[in-house]
């Protein structure tokens, strides 16, 4: 399913079928989700690893009222243990300054 937003880009038409336009990202985890300076940290070894860049998919974007821009991406997070498993995480409203275009093979992004 995807979020519909006045900025979405459709591909294609209605007969054979309208589907969003998926721009690939980069999610910094460091930066979506910081952690207060000087909190204590309590390593568990099976919890979400919320460090570094992870894979999106970008299919929508709105601005706030005071002009700062977020998109609705599709991006998945590991676990620190490093299972094969994922928390899938669908239409999440992110701001852009925690998002990186990334290029496809090809040149495109």
């Amino acid at each position: 399913m995807t979020l519909h937003t006045p900025y979405t880009t459709w591909e294609g038409d209605t007969i054979h079928g309208r589907r969003a336009v998926l721009t690939s990202v980069g999610v910094q985890l460091d930066r979506l989700f910081a952690r207060v300076a000087g909190a204590p940290r309590h390593v568990i070894e099976t919890g979400l690893d919320m460090t570094g860049e992870v894979h999106g998919r970008l299919h929508g974007r709105f601005p706030s009222i005071d002009g700062d821009w977020f998109g609705v991406v599709n991006y998945e997070i590991g676990y620190a243990d490093g299972r094969p498993q994922k928390v899938h995480l669908v239409n999440q409203l992110v701001p852009f300054h925690v998002l990186r275009l990334r290029e496809r093979p090809g040149g495109r992004s």
